[in-house]
């Protein structure tokens, strides 16, 4: 099974499947914005992001079919599709693979997003500044995200709450 988790940049994603690997047995990571930074290295990024890269979505599927068939146990992928067709395309291939897909959209209001946002400290400025513009196209999206995702709350939760909500609807 695959566990997507969807939502704006700075939504808390990467936090969250972290937090959901200790509570999944035979849980691991897959960053599939790695396939992304491997097609940087071979194609010309178009503007925007490496998303519009036709072979990112069939090889984000492929190396998530492989991994799952290889190991097992379940795939959680942290990672922000906003394109309604990009996530159908994903979600179609790995259906026709026999993956299960559990879909969860990570949703705060925009100023608990811009106020994480602008309190991270990790990530340097340009990259704060990147996440703060798409929060526009996050709104855009939330149509269809209400209806593929199941919408999680992460006002005012810490990652460690928002897993184990994530953790119960799986298990139980």
């Amino acid at each position: 099974m695959i566990v997507w988790l969807n939502g704006t940049f700075g939504a808390g994603k990467t936090t969250t499947a972290r937090e959901l690997v200790a509570r999944l047995p035979e849980a691991r990571i897959f960053d599939a914005e790695h396939v992304g930074f491997l097609l940087r290295t071979v194609l010309p990024e178009p503007p925007g992001d490496f998303q519009h890269l036709p072979p990112w979505r069939p090889l984000v599927v492929e190396t998530a079919t492989r991994i799952l068939r290889y190991a097992g146990g379940t795939l959680i992928v942290p990672q922000t599709v906003l394109v309604e067709a990009y996530a159908r395309e994903i979600f179609d291939g790995l259906a026709e693979n026999d993956v299960p897909v559990r879909h969860f959209a990570l949703h705060a209001d925009r100023p608990e997003l811009v106020r994480r946002i602008e309190g991270d400290t990790v990530e340097p400025e340009h990259a704060r500044q990147w996440r703060l513009e798409h929060l526009d196209r996050y709104t855009e999206a939330l149509p269809w995200l209400r209806r593929s995702a199941t919408i999680v709350d992460t006002q005012g939760k810490t990652a460690e709450v928002v897993a184990a909500e994530i953790a119960a609807q799986l298990i139980g």
